[in-house]
């Protein structure tokens, strides 16, 4: 039994990487935590993503001091961090690390004004914070952790203490946001952190634990929800390999994109793109969801699915890391000839109709993902250096992406970078087509942030699961309109959900409906529903455009 009154580096060490390794095994548990049944990665997702990219830092540390390692983690996690729950974690390990950097050793009053400086960063960064959620929870444990500090002896019992009350806390978030009672679940950021806490506290006492084998907390089992899938081995089974024959050039974004969602879901992968083909190696559980993903761009050639115990593909590795150095060597080229502008833009975007919008419409750089794959800071970050500009206007169009680039601005110091936030790509449109060359950055802002807040959007899509939401039954395969504050419709079919959506969303001063259909509608079937918004709505004019994005059958927007 670990009997010790404080930590050092190598033990805070072994405890963050023990905190990160377990949250990485939950991962797929905490994202069917999510109150809305969308088919997408989300909270575990983007904590893990973000823990994981601070964890490669501490673990290439060979014998660090506690300031090097608190520059790891804070680094590391800073720049990885994706989406609202992956920056909120960030800021919670910036505050910590902060606060530790200069000792050589904690104990229980060092930890506790550790975490005490933890909780006050992280709700800084959020603009306006909802009790039930993981701050409630980071900020529960840290006041209990300040309330028993002085008189902790040893630090075991100190940390089993605070545990146990985060744990208590993260039962109670169903009292606290109702839509967690009436989906029947606990927060799912809340339920992360706990995950890291749980993981930290085994690492402190040295076990080696199969995370991939855990079982219900006794404390949350009557409101927690889990997946049998979400205890299945958390190795990558199936070496899966193919050759996409290309519709037409795949951008260097879309690619991007495509490395992202294989990193999402599994490891040792290949991708090399040239004009006609792209050549994929990934391990993987879910070799159907590469296939799936891979059948947007083209047709497939070679496939080949294996049963393994991991296997090297040196040839290809090195193609793929020749192919990285000459593109970046092309680009810094490019850059280098490139004139500084006054103002430049970055928008977010999913689908390839969406990228052609926004380029049409003057954007500079597309950053490829959305609600199915939140780009993390440092995206927000390279996409920053590429633009050479004085003023750097970004259009997150996802409410969960606004906070990373908030942190991108906020580690940005050789240029000026204006976060437009921007919930939707329909307002994300708007800003742009809002933007006077004449006006200075600030009055820029003000338009746009006025002209945004006139747009209403819906966005159709399928439910993943069974819930309850806003007193409506949703089960799996349902048809959702989701709007700017909650669902709208719910049924089986898609053009009358799409028209109900629209509904819900008319005022008497509506001008414009626009409609973006996803890579899933035909353009026949797009232009059936136009025509019947058109007649239900004469004095609107419709507009019809192609998005290609995923996941979402239909963009709406109502101006």
């Amino acid at each position: 039994m670990v009997s010790e009154k404080t930590i050092d580096a190598k033990i805070l060490s072994r405890m963050f990487l023990a905190g990160a390794k377990n949250l990485e095994a939950k991962k797929e548990w905490i994202n069917e935590l999510n109150v809305f049944p969308v088919p997408d990665g989300d909270t575990g997702t983007n904590m893990t993503m973000t823990i994981m990219s601070a964890a490669s830092e501490v673990s290439a540390l060979e014998d660090p001091d506690m300031e090097t390692l608190a520059k790891a983690i804070s680094s590391g996690s800073l720049r990885g961090a994706r989406g609202n729950s992956g920056v909120i974690l960030s800021q919670l390990l910036r505050g910590f690390t902060r606060s530790v950097r200069k000792a050589s050793r904690l104990d229980a009053p060092a930890i506790a004004a550790a975490m005490e400086k933890a909780v006050e960063t992280a709700y800084k960064a959020v603009m306006k914070p909802k009790e039930g959620t993981i701050l409630t929870v980071a900020r529960e444990a840290a006041a209990k952790a300040s309330e028993i500090a002085e008189d902790a002896d040893e630090l075991l019992p100190f940390f089993q203490t605070v545990f146990t009350h985060a744990e208590d806390t993260l039962a109670r978030t169903p009292e606290m946001l109702p839509v967690l009672k009436e989906a029947g679940v606990v927060d799912s950021g809340g339920q992360g952190l706990l995950e890291v806490l749980r993981g930290a506290v085994d690492g402190y006492l040295g076990k080696e634990v199969d995370y991939s084998a855990f079982e219900k907390s006794g404390g949350i089992s009557s409101v927690t929800k889990i997946s049998p899938q979400a205890e299945a081995d958390i190795k990558f089974g199936y070496c899966t390999e193919f050759i996409i024959l290309l519709d037409k050039e795949m951008p260097e974004e879309e690619e991007h994109s495509f490395k992202e969602f294989l990193t999402s879901i599994g490891d040792s992968i290949v991708l090399v793109a040239d004009d006609e083909i792209v050549k994929v190696h990934v391990h993987t559980n879910h070799p159907g969801q590469a296939i799936e993903r891979a059948l947007t761009y083209g047709a497939l050639s070679r496939m080949k699915i294996d049963n393994m115990r991991e296997e090297h593909q040196e040839k290809l590795i090195k193609d793929a890391e020749k192919l990285a150095k000459e593109q970046a060597e092309q680009e810094a080229a490019l850059e280098a000839q490139t004139p500084e502008k006054e103002a430049g833009f970055i928008a977010v975007s999913a689908g390839q109709g969406l990228t052609d919008i926004f380029k049409e419409l003057g954007v500079d750089y597309l950053i490829e993902g959305g609600q199915t794959m939140n780009p993390s800071t440092e995206d927000m970050l390279n996409a920053i250096d590429k633009v050479r500009a004085k003023t750097v206007y970004i259009f997150p169009n996802n409410k969960n992406i606004v906070l990373a680039a908030n942190q991108a601005r906020d580690l940005t110091e050789d240029k000026q970078i204006i976060v437009v936030p921007t919930r939707t790509v329909p307002q994300g449109i708007t800003a742009m087509i809002s933007y006077v060359p004449e006006k200075s950055p600030e009055e820029n802002a003000e338009v746009m942030a006025e002209a945004v807040s006139k747009v209403k959007t819906g966005q159709i899509t399928y439910a993943v699961r069974d819930t309850r939401i806003d007193d409506k039954e949703i089960h799996e395969g349902d048809i959702m309109g989701i709007g700017d504050s909650g669902i709208l419709a719910v049924g089986a079919d898609r053009e009358a959900v799409t028209l109900t959506t629209i509904e819900a969303m008319m005022t008497e001063d509506a001008e414009v409906i626009s409609i973006y259909y996803g890579a899933d509608i035909t353009e026949e079937n797009a232009e059936e529903l136009a025509a019947s918004v058109e007649e239900k709505y004469p004095d609107c004019e419709v507009e019809l455009s192609r998005g290609g994005q995923p996941i979402y059958y239909y963009i709406v927007s109502v101006e």
